[in-house]
């Protein structure tokens, strides 16, 4: 009997000491989620402490910024990027259903006028390759949960993600050293006339209808519709240059939080004007202008497409003896 009782208060001992170890334990619970609140608070008030971090934000354990950038990125500028690859594909593809493309009067010559230098082409096409990879990868990033993941499988969205990023980040070099080469060896050429207005106020003579048919205004080595686009790649190619350095190497430059959306919101902005820039200059250079597209294949070009086009330059390149016909 005396077994049993020394068993029974064995048990009802134990019993105690782990309703009292729960009851210490949610005390103790209790304090921590007070002495979190309590730090918290502090933090959100100023306070600074100490870490062993050597980052000039190292006493700052609390970004702080304002949310509404992330809508803008969400509700603005996906939409946006969107609207600027898509929006002008389909606006194009109505154009030329409506206008049509532009001729070359009397067609092709036959003759083939140099017009740039094998490096040249190199160097456009450095930059030409990984800007369209980039818009890409970059529209799925930006834009893809929005607009693509929604239909398709978790498994093949992360997996497309992941190399949308590789892609990215890789593309990101040969892109700048493509636009650092292109802006510095290409802007002596793009330089604004007065002629140019007289270019836009026609629209360059790729209207087929109305009171602007047949017109073909003057235009140097670049007529004032590249004019504006190599502009706007040089300066937006730059903010993208930049703002995308400090998103790519963040232990380099240690940018703050603010910081980062800050060139997170200028590298979204910068891409949507690129991108809407370049489908133009896609459109113009492939379909729109006949024979345009050989020009940055083999860096020559026809002579009636030359005499049509840029008559400027064409004359400008005979009265010095430096029109040269390939062989």
């Amino acid at each position: 009997m005396n077994k049993w009782f020394k068993h029974i208060g064995i048990a009802i001992a134990l019993l105690f000491s782990v309703t009292a170890f729960a009851h210490d334990s949610a005390d103790h619970a209790d304090d921590a989620k007070v002495d979190n609140g309590q730090i918290w608070s502090q933090l959100k008030a100023g306070a600074e402490g100490r870490t062993t971090s050597l980052s000039e934000f190292h006493a700052q354990p609390i970004n702080t910024y304002d949310l509404r950038v992330l809508e803008l990125r969400s509700d603005l500028l996906a939409p946006a990027l969107m609207a600027a690859l898509f929006g002008m594909i389909i606006i194009f593809i109505l154009f030329i259903k409506v206008n049509g493309i532009s001729k070359l009067h009397g067609g092709f010559s036959g003759k083939l006028v140099y017009r740039w230098s094998k490096f040249d082409v190199s160097i456009h096409w450095l930059g030409a390759i990984p800007c369209l990879l980039l818009i890409l990868t970059g529209l799925t990033l930006l834009a893809g949960r929005f607009f693509f993941q929604p239909y398709i499988g978790e498994g093949i969205w992360s997996n497309l993600v992941y190399a949308a990023k590789q892609v990215h980040d890789y593309m990101a070099i040969p892109f700048m050293l493509g636009w650092a080469l292109m802006t510095t060896l290409w802007a002596k050429n793009q330089l604004p006339k007065m002629y140019d207005i007289k270019w836009m106020m026609v629209v360059g003579g790729y209207i087929n209808f109305g009171p602007f048919k047949g017109k073909h205004p003057d235009a140097g080595f670049a007529n004032a519709g590249e004019k504006l686009w190599f502009w706007a790649f040089a300066l937006f190619g730059l903010v993208i240059s930049a703002s995308g350095m400090l998103l790519l190497f963040p232990n380099l430059f240690e940018p703050s939080r603010t910081l980062s959306l800050i060139a997170l919101v200028l590298h979204s902005i910068s891409a949507i004007i690129i991108t809407a820039f370049s489908i133009v200059h896609i459109f113009m250079a492939t379909v729109m202008s006949e024979g345009g597209m050989e020009c940055m294949v083999s860096g020559y070009c026809d002579e009636t497409w030359a005499s049509q086009h840029h008559n400027l330059w064409f004359d400008e390149i005979k009265e010095n003896g430096t029109l040269k016909y390939k062989e």
